[in-house]
């Protein structure tokens, strides 16, 4: 499971804004990522809505058919967490690696980025944040999607 998840990292991970841009914002949007989703507690919720909508998705619940879902979460967690500015720390392998023999098609990496925004959707994570999170996920794919 661990293995479509660092889509998911890959989201939080380009989450900074233009100087120009945040000067004209309410003073609570300059707050980190992690912050202006709710911390940790709103990530786990999200988390926890993702694994249960790629576990119901046709289109790629078979790559996870293997994984240590309750490790997974943890691990997604904390490199979400940390990826937004958080004070989690990620252990785990880099995207590259995860994914570098698993040719994951470019259908399977759309379907989890729709598995996730739905995610998203249903905690009504605003627009801004949103774009953020999956804005970053485009940088990743080049790590995630190929051929072994």
């Amino acid at each position: 499971m661990l293995r479509m998840f660092w889509v998911v990292v890959v989201l939080f991970a380009g989450c900074a804004h233009a100087p120009a841009a945040a000067a004209k914002l309410p003073p609570d949007a300059h707050a980190s990522l992690y912050t202006r989703l709710g911390g940790k507690p709103a990530i786990e919720a999200v988390v926890n809505d993702f694994v249960g909508n790629v576990a119901a998705d046709p289109r790629i619940n078979t790559r996870f058919l293997l994984t240590n879902i309750p490790d997974f979460k943890v691990k997604l967690v904390d490199q979400l967490c940390e990826a937004t500015g958080g004070p989690c720390v990620y252990r785990g392998r880099t995207m590259k690696v995860t994914h570098q023999h698993m040719a994951v098609t470019q259908a399977e990496f759309t379907a989890l980025v729709e598995d996730l925004s739905r995610s998203l959707d249903t905690f009504k994570v605003p627009g801004r944040e949103k774009s953020e999170l999956l804005g970053a996920l485009g940088g990743m794919q080049k790590d995630i999607v190929g051929a072994p």
